[in-house]
C-alpha cells in the first residue's frame, strides 16, 4: 500500500513534468465518490496572481503523486477542465461538509477531508470526520476529529455518504492509525477494502 494523504493537502501542490518543468499548481481535487477514486485535478497558474487554468489534469495522466509534487510525463496529458469536470464534481463541491451515515442510519459526523492513497493509486481509502456527539460521546466542548475507513461499500446519496456499519467500529485518531486500519495490520479491516 502507498502512503496515505489528505486530499486537501494536495491543494497548491506543484504539477511538474518528469523533465522538471513546472506546469501549474493543483487548485482542487476532482473525484468520483461513488467509485472511490480521484479522477483528476483542476489547476491554477504558477504565479502569485494567476487564476484558474482552462486545462485540467485527468488522473490517467498522473505519473506519481508525492508529498512535494504531482508528476506528469509532459503537458500533453492535460485536457479541457470543463470536459473533465462535466460529469464529476470537485471535492469541495461534492464531499466536504457531507454527512456521514452508517447503513443503519446512525450519524457519524461530517466530512472534513478525504484520505487518498498516494503514489499512483488515487484510491479513496477513508475520511477525516468531525464526529457527532452520539458517535463519540464525552466530547461536548469541541468536536472530535477522527479518521474513518470507507469500508468495502460506499454509497453517495445526495450530500450524504453512507458507510458500512463496520466502518464505525474502526476509527483512528490520525493518518498513521488509519494506515494501520486499511493496510498495515493483518486481520484488521484490510480484507474488506477492495
Amino acid at each position: 500500500m502507498n502512503e496515505l494523504m489528505a486530499a486537501r493537502s494536495l491543494t497548491t501542490r506543484p504539477v511538474v513534468t518528469l523533465g522538471g518543468d513546472a506546469v501549474a499548481h493543483v487548485k482542487d481535487t476532482v473525484c468520483d465518490a461513488g467509485a472511490s477514486r480521484i479522477t483528476g485535478f483542476t489547476l491554477t497558474g504558477r504565479g502569485l496572481l494567476s487564476g484558474p487554468l482552462k486545462e485540467g489534469l485527468p488522473w490517467p495522466s498522473v505519473y506519481a503523486l508525492g508529498h512535494d509534487a504531482v508528476m506528469i510525463r509532459d503537458r500533453r496529458g492535460l485536457v479541457s477542465a470543463a470536459a473533465m469536470t462535466a460529469h464529476q464534481q470537485t471535492l469541495r463541491a461534492r464531499v466536504l461538509g457531507a454527512r456521514v451515515l452508517t447503513e443503519a442510519g446512525d450519524e457519524l459526523g461530517t466530512v472534513l477531508d478525504v484520505v487518498v492513497e498516494g503514489g499512483a493509486g488515487g484510491r479513496i481509502v477513508g475520511f477525516r470526520v468531525a464526529a457527532s456527539r452520539r458517535f463519540v460521546p464525552g466530547h461536548t466542548r469541541h468536536r472530535r476529529r477522527v479518521y474513518v475507513p470507507r469500508g468495502d461499500s460506499l454509497t453517495v446519496a445526495g450530500r450524504s455518504l453512507v458507510l458500512p456499519g463496520e466502518a464505525a467500529r474502526h476509527v483512528a485518531d490520525d493518518l498513521s492509525g488509519l494506515t494501520a486500519l486499511v493496510g498495515g495490520v493483518p486481520g484488521r479491516w484490510k480484507g474488506s477494502l477492495p
